[in-house]
């Protein structure tokens, strides 16, 4: 394992499963401290387990058990005070920021017309004003450091694609994509690379079955859209964050406002 990431500091929220977690190991074992914020609790409008206290756990032991240090905070990323803090009293203990990875987000599908106005609130709270607390919270203290940085946006393939049974995830995802791109030009001059990643299916503890529902009740139809090229039929959150450590590292110095897919190959169809 090469070690891109020694004596910097990584801010990843969503981390106490899935992509978060694996994001949280794999660049702790390139020699990141981290900070790691999960919310550890359900949402009324999903169809599948909220992450727990007990996986936030498991993340912050994977993490020291690589001899790197961890403060980890059961905090809301669209509680903008409490994120603020998390990260303040993060950056207080470790010393620094330099990588922002916004990864916290939710769920759920149904027909457009049919999306309740919960549904709709509660997806474009966590995934997109959660995004941007994130990052509002994380500016200027990398402002004030003034030695550059990365910030990686979680979006999806449903940031670049008009996925049927997901118009709310899909607005969110691309509001991420507009955010970023923005940011990129705003923060380029002081060095500071903004960067957005989409994932396809990925192997986690957030899988709707309301939407494998609407996938077989619709799949001659709309089913197409969600295959790839490559013959895998998922990818695994180490995949995802392989490609957000390469992002997020030097060796992408001069890469920014991109929307990099790691998606099987099916925005290629």
């Amino acid at each position: 394992m090469t070690t891109r990431f020694d004596g910097k500091v990584a801010f990843i929220t969503g981390a106490a499963r899935g992509q978060g977690r694996a994001e949280a190991i794999r660049l702790a074992a390139e020699g990141a401290d981290i900070i790691a914020v999960d919310i550890c609790r359900e949402f009324p409008s999903t169809h599948y387990d909220g992450a727990s206290a007990a996986d936030l756990a498991e993340t912050v032991a994977a993490v020291e058990a690589l001899d790197r240090r961890i403060v980890a905070t059961e905090t809301d990323t669209r509680d903008f005070a409490a994120l603020d803090k998390a990260l303040r009293d993060g950056v207080a203990e470790l010393g620094r920021l330099d990588v922002v990875v916004a990864n916290a987000g939710i769920c759920s599908a149904a027909m457009s017309w049919q999306i309740t106005p919960e549904q709709w609130q509660e997806t474009i709270d966590v995934n997109l004003t959660g995004t941007f607390f994130t990052v509002k919270a994380a500016v200027p203290i990398l402002l004030e450091q003034g030695t550059g940085g990365s910030i990686v946006m979680t979006s999806s393939v449903a940031g670049l694609r008009g996925l049927p049974f997901l118009a709310h995830y899909a607005a969110s995802k691309h509001g991420i994509v507009g955010l970023c791109r923005s940011m990129a030009n705003e923060l380029g001059q002081y060095g500071i690379r903004v960067n957005s990643i989409h994932p396809h299916g990925v192997e986690t503890g957030m899988q709707p079955t309301d939407m494998m529902a609407l996938i077989g009740e619709h799949g001659p139809t709309l089913g197409p859209i969600f295959m790839g090229s490559l013959p895998d039929p998922v990818s695994q959150p180490e995949d995802i964050a392989a490609a957000v450590a390469w992002l997020a590292s030097d060796e992408a110095r001069h890469v920014t406002g991109i929307q990099l897919p790691v998606d099987l190959g099916t925005l290629t169809r």
